[in-house]
């Protein structure tokens, strides 16, 4: 892990007071996020949380209500693609590829390098002329955490990678995850799988009514992860204030 070191380091995205939702109607409310170049940060919660509100609010897919987000301690310019050209990278959870396409053709609209996506997913290259349609769905994660990878972002915001895929599959695409993070990347992750998420973590947040309830080391969270969980993540234990934070949101 790189805590110690990042530490050192002025945060690459952080948030001040952020509240984010939807049509003036806020998911969460007074959030303070930091990642700073070479850690990955977990972002924990229940379905409903307002986890992915937050990354789309930070990504300029969406207008934070109040509060303040700032990239490289600066306000970030408004519009989404604004922010990518200033180094940032989404990585939503629907996989960000084209099936009719091949998996070449799927890298050469994104205009990534397509050396640098099989030089990140060595397994890509035998597929390189396979319609995506085609590929596993781990394959197809690959082939979308490649693309934006492969760019080198200062900051990346993912959304749920190992939905629906396989317990290795996931192990290897957060592998992949790490590595970018010990190449000087600040990772945002949200993840359904908190024990999975915090193996590769330095930090994690957790959101739960509308709100950061905990902020701690990876090393703490899973030294106390069954009370977390009990406390903040179990579905069952939803209560009345998620309820009414969950409207709009779907992670």
């Amino acid at each position: 892990m790189t805590l110690d070191l990042s530490l050192r380091r002025d945060p690459v995205v952080a948030t001040q007071a952020l509240a984010v939702g939807y049509s003036g109607v806020p998911v969460a409310r007074d959030l303070d996020i930091e990642v700073r170049p070479g850690e990955v940060v977990a972002l924990l919660g229940r379905n409903g949380a307002g986890k992915t509100t937050t990354l789309h609010t930070i990504a300029g897919l969406l207008p934070r209500l109040s509060g303040r987000v700032s990239l490289h301690g600066r306000t970030p310019p408004r519009s989404f693609h604004q922010r990518v050209r200033d180094g940032l990278a989404l990585v939503p959870e629907e996989r960000a590829v084209v099936r009719r396409l091949t998996v070449l053709e799927n890298i050469k609209i994104s205009r990534a390098s397509a050396d640098a996506v099989f030089g990140i997913f060595p397994e890509l290259l035998r597929l390189r002329h396979q319609r995506v349609g085609m590929l596993s769905g781990g394959e197809q994660q690959m082939l979308a955490l490649g693309k934006f990878m492969a760019a080198r972002p200062d900051v990346l915001l993912i959304d749920e990678l190992s939905l629906g895929l396989a317990p290795m599959v996931v192990e290897r695409l957060l592998e992949t995850v790490r590595d970018a993070a010990e190449r000087g990347t600040g990772v945002l992750l949200v993840e359904q799988q908190p024990a999975t998420a915090l193996m590769v973590a330095d930090r994690g947040y957790v959101l739960s009514g509308g709100r950061i309830q905990l902020a701690a080391s990876s090393d703490e969270m899973l030294a106390h992860l069954a009370d977390i969980e009990a406390m903040y993540l179990d579905e069952s234990a939803l209560n009345h204030e998620d309820r009414k934070t969950s409207k709009g949101e779907n992670s």
